[in-house]
């Protein structure tokens, strides 16, 4: 029975996890401790009873190094602390202390049995956590021995404590003990073990009890745990470093790489000699990128560690997703941001340069920001950045850095779970196919996933579709791939850098079962690196004795590791060494300033953590392999990364070295391997590169994808997203990458629609030249007396004029062609059109006044007629002068007259200043003109035979109206293209040409004909003879 003023044990039960506390001390009612626990395993009829009791009791019995038990006696009752404990440090011990009282007094439940630990007795002691065994099946907490991440590691802690004390130079005249204890690779069953930490640090409720004769009980001298090396699982860490910050323990661990470790406000005594996954994260990030991929998968165990680690490489992705440096300076004006508008400038700012993502700006010293940049880049007011955003203030130097946001893109993040379900691997591979283009996976897994993920990706037939990337759970392990070479083949693996430990091989491989007591676990060890069964022995964590498959040899004691059986240096021995060490190296500076005399004083006992930590914190030496240790202010070691590549096959397959990552990223691409039909690594995208021409238009959410868009029309791609017009005398190139000048079109005097007009303007001008010649040389004759000779010479002259204006337009245009267009272009017409319509007045007046009076009408004298003509015709000239005065005139080159649907077909066309309304406009007057005489000839049509150019003038007059009419669909129903000016300056030269024509054969070819080839009828008529027949 439980007895005195002592709490009893108490047990505390949440939902998951059963703690027993041993409250006040370290002494039970009657001691419990079975026989035989030297070398076996827990009794398996008490699953849940994990602590370690009595403190002292290596629970091994015999063995190397200085272990003992503290002798327990029987039937003693109560508990009391050991003094010169440290009082409750934080509210929450004081509710653990509460919660421990509940239990009222002598209801006791029976002592726990004790767990395996190892002790070993020394001044000052250090915890150790180390995953021994995996993790068992369900209901049971400890699977099998794990050898290297489980012995190895614990063995070169044993092996450092060995070399502290034995260095007379660390911690003179002390001795540096230990407590290790094991995790089972299991978070809460490490949390239940670390409590036993700190069991000797709670404060006592009662007294110091009693033995059943009155005596004090006997107790142990109290342990000075100093700080605590491990764990390695972050999740183990993070459940351990939430207690011992309770205590200001401080802990060193040799493997938790999660991010979230790095926090000094939750986890300030955690520190690690391993580079956080952060540092990881950048390291695989720029592996990634390396290999060309922007579209990766990530794979992650459920915890910590598969979580956070994913976590930091996502935003690693993000933050690396490139950098743009833009120094705006310069001279001009001065401008420099100000206020909560700078998110909104620095955006609108990424977006007149055509650039988004993420971006931050850093002001530095003097300079001055261009007005040209204000002007182009920044457009106030125009989508730029807003007046109010910029201030007119003294010169700055202002440089905006851009960083990049479409850099690297997740296509899917899955998360295995802890307890997969059968068949939940082959989901995993399937779901990686629903994005199959994103062939890099990015792995952060314990190698039990890994290796059945690689499984999954065998059986589904895709050993060669995916490429992985694995973080340093993966590394250089053999396990995860052994048997799965051709799944693995090509795959990129991530270590902390390393290197060997030669003493601590010739150490291990000199360890037997006669020479290693100490360790409690080693004859598991032995069973499963020997494969064989030791006399007396138990079954190993969740084996049980006999199954089928389990070994039958028997052990002789004689093996010897690495000769009878494969050995190779684990990859953390180096960096739990170096814990060790720099736990070591802390406390010998601690020791130092604490107690300069040597050894413990009072300012040691109990030691302070907190001192303790900064010192720590502070330790910088080279550790076992030679490679320095040290921490940054979060307790973090610096990254520092090796770069694997498996390279495998046919059931063989080694790890390469393929780079190391310090602070950037030395890859040796020609030393890594893939597939037998390539030598580059598989393409890993969302979408594949947008052709020349085509700019990318982004999946909205997903960056990494997007779809191809030809740039059309004038337009040529600026960058990858965007697509711009060329300037208007610019067409785009070929594959539309850039621009390139419109090529000029010029009418030159060989074209075909130069050629006709000119042949018949030519024919024209030699026809007038020979009617004119005609005329004048029978200028006395009756014919050309009876036709009018001062009209008929100013008609020649005008149709002269029209032939002549079609050299005028064929001509290259200039400033003197311009405006020998304007005054030209509509006078030969109106002087024509001037004469014909005063000829046509005349007769008309004349026939009509006839009928009245036989009085002649006014104004039919030759002069009078003469007068008109030019009366009419000066009035176009006017014009034309007042229009070359108001506007004078000029070529351009019009290149959006020759803008066509295809930019390939597009031409530039040099031309006068003159669009088709202003050359409507030149000829406008000729044509009311043409249209007044015309309306006479119908008027005079009924004229007698003697005034015989009534009817011809008439016959011109309607020919001519239609050619104009056929003129005005040719002119402006021609097609849009280059050639559309030339089309229209031909339509209108011939149309010129022929209604120029029309009066000159109609009115003067009859009378050349007669006086040419019929001179009797050109003779003046004598009084009284008859008329010829």
């Amino acid at each position: 029975m439980c007895s005195g003023r002592g709490a009893p044990l108490i047990p505390l039960s949440p939902p998951i996890i059963h703690i027993w506390f041993n409250w006040g001390g370290q002494l039970t009612c009657r001691s419990s401790a079975k026989p035989g626990w030297g070398g076996g395993a827990p009794s398996p009829s008490l699953p849940h009873q994990h602590l370690e009791g009595p403190r002292g009791g290596d629970l091994g019995g015999t063995g190397g190094g200085r272990t003992g038990a503290a002798p327990v006696p029987s039937g003693c009752t109560g508990t009391g602390a050991p003094t010169g404990q440290p009082t409750m440090p934080t509210p929450l011990m004081a509710l653990l202390v509460a919660l421990l009282s509940l239990c009222p007094p002598c209801r006791c439940p029976p002592a726990p049995t004790q767990p395996h630990a190892i002790r070993l007795e020394g001044d000052l002691t250090l915890g150790g956590l180390f995953p021994v065994h995996a993790r068992g099946p369900a209901g049971v907490p400890c699977g099998p021995v794990k050898k290297e991440k489980g012995i190895h590691r614990l063995e070169a802690m044993l092996y450092a404590l060995d070399r502290v004390n034995g260095d007379p130079r660390v911690l003179p005249n002390l001795t540096l003990g230990a407590r290790i204890l094991d995790t089972c690779s299991r978070d809460t069953y490490a949390l239940e073990q670390a409590l036993s930490f700190v069991r000797s640090l709670l404060p006592p409720e009662g007294g110091e009890g009693s033995c059943p004769d009155g005596s004090a009980p006997r107790r142990p001298p109290p342990e000075r745990l100093v700080g605590v090396i491990g764990a390695s699982a972050s999740s183990v860490s993070i459940m351990v470093a939430n207690v011992l910050r309770l205590f200001a323990i401080p802990q060193i661990s040799y493997a938790s790489t999660a991010p979230e470790l790095s926090d000094p406000g939750r986890y300030e005594f955690f520190s690690r000699v391993v580079p956080p996954d952060s540092y990881q994260a950048q390291a695989m990030v720029a592996v990634v990128r390396a290999l060309g991929w922007s579209y990766v998968s990530t794979l992650a165990s459920e915890g910590n560690y598969g979580e956070s680690g994913v976590e930091a490489f996502v935003q690693s992705s993000r933050e690396a997703g490139g950098l743009y440096w833009v120094i705006l300076g310069c001279t001009g004006l001065y401008w420099v941001l100000l206020g909560g508008a700078l998110g909104e400038a620095l955006g609108a700012l990424g977006g007149a340069l055509g650039y988004t993502g993420r971006h931050r700006t850093i002001l530095g010293s003097t300079g001055r920001m261009s007005s040209a940049w204000n002007r182009e880049v920044l457009r106030p007011g125009q989508g730029g950045w807003s007046p109010s955003t910029l201030v007119h203030t003294g010169p700055y130097w202002f440089i905006l850095v851009c960083t990049g946001a479409g850099g690297l893109c997740i296509a899917q993040s899955i998360k295995i779970p802890r307890e997969p379900k059968p068949g939940e691997f082959a989901k995993v591979i399937g779901r990686l196919m629903e994005t199959s283009t994103a062939r890099g996976v990015v792995l952060f897994a314990n190698e039990d996933d890994i290796r059945r993920v690689l499984e999954a990706a065998t059986l589904a037939n895709l050993s060669g579709h995916f490429s992985w990337v694995g973080s340093d759970s993966w590394g250089a392990k053999m396990a995860p791939v052994q048997g799965l070479e051709e799944a693995a083949h090509g795959a990129i693996t991530i270590l902390p850098k390393r290197a060997s430990v030669p003493g601590f091989d010739e150490y291990f491989t000199s360890r037997s079962l006669e020479n290693n007591r100490r360790n409690l676990w080693f004859h598991e060890f032995w069973e499963d690196d020997f494969n064989c069964r030791l006399p007396h022995g138990t079954a190993p964590h969740g084996d049980a004795a006999g199954a089928p498959g389990a070994p039958v040899r028997k052990c002789t004691g004689r093996e010897r590791i690495g000769r009878d059986s494969p050995y190779e240096q684990e990859g953390k021995v180096q960096f739990v060494i170096d814990a060790v060490l720099a736990m070591a190296h802390g406390l010998h500076s601690l020791l130092g300033e604490a107690c300069p005399g040597g050894g413990l004083c009072a300012h040691m006992d109990p030691p302070d953590g907190r001192r303790l930590l900064t010192h720590i914190r502070r330790v910088a030496f080279n550790g076992s392999a030679g490679t320095p240790v040290s921490f940054n202010e979060n307790g973090d070691a610096p990254g520092r990364y090796d770069i694997f590549q498996f390279q495998g096959g046919n059931g063989t397959g080694a790890y390469r070295a393929v780079g190391q990552w310090v602070q950037g990223l030395h890859l040796q691409e020609d030393a890594m391997a893939w597939g037998s039909n390539s030598s580059s690594p598989p393409p890993s995208v969302c979408s594949l590169p947008c052709g020349p021409g085509e700019r990318k238009k982004p999946v909205k959410g997903v960056p990494c994808c997007w779809h191809c868009e030809l740039c059309g029309g004038y337009q040529y791609r600026a960058d990858l997203l965007t697509c711009l017009p060329c300037a208007p005398h610019l067409r785009p190139t070929p594959n539309r990458t850039a621009c390139r000048p419109t090529p000029v079109l010029r009418l030159r005097w060989g074209d075909p629609c130069a050629a006709v007009p000119l042949a018949l303007a030519t024919l024209g001008l030699m026809a007038t030249a020979f009617v004119l010649a005609t005329f004048v040389r029978h200028h006395e004759t009756p014919i050309v007396k009876a036709s009018g000779r001062e009209l008929s010479y100013v008609l020649l002259a005008g149709i002269a004029l029209v032939y002549a204006i079609t050299f005028l337009m064929v001509a290259e245009p200039g400033v003197g062609v311009c405006a020998l267009r304007r005054l030209f272009l509509g006078m030969g017409m109106s002087l024509t059109y001037a004469a014909l319509l005063t000829k046509t007045n005349r007769i008309y007046r004349i026939f009509e006044q006839g009928k009245r009076s036989v009085t002649p009408p006014r104004f039919i004298s030759p002069t009078s007629q003469l007068v008109i003509t030019f009366t009419l015709s000066g009035l176009q000239l006017v014009a034309a002068a007042t229009w070359l005065l108001v506007r004078p005139p000029h070529a351009l080159i019009d290149y959006e007259m020759g803008r066509t649907p295809d930019p390939e077909a597009a031409r530039g066309v040099l031309r006068c200043d003159m669009a088709e309304g202003a050359t409507l406009a030149c000829l406008a007057y000729a044509l009311l003109l043409m249209l007044t005489c015309t309306v006479y000839a119908v008027k005079a049509r009924g004229v007698p035979e003697t005034f015989n150019e009534a009817k011809p003038i008439g016959f011109a007059m309607y020919t001519t109206c239609v050619v104009w009419l056929a003129f005005g669909p040719i002119f402006f129903g021609a097609a849009q293209s280059a050639e559309r000016v030339h089309v229209q300056t031909a339509t209108l030269t011939v149309s010129m040409s022929l209604s120029a024509s029309v009066p000159l054969g109609l009115l003067y070819a009859p009378k050349v004909y007669v006086i040419l080839l019929h001179p009797e009828r050109n003779q003046p008529k004598r009084r009284g003879a008859d008329p010829p027949p």
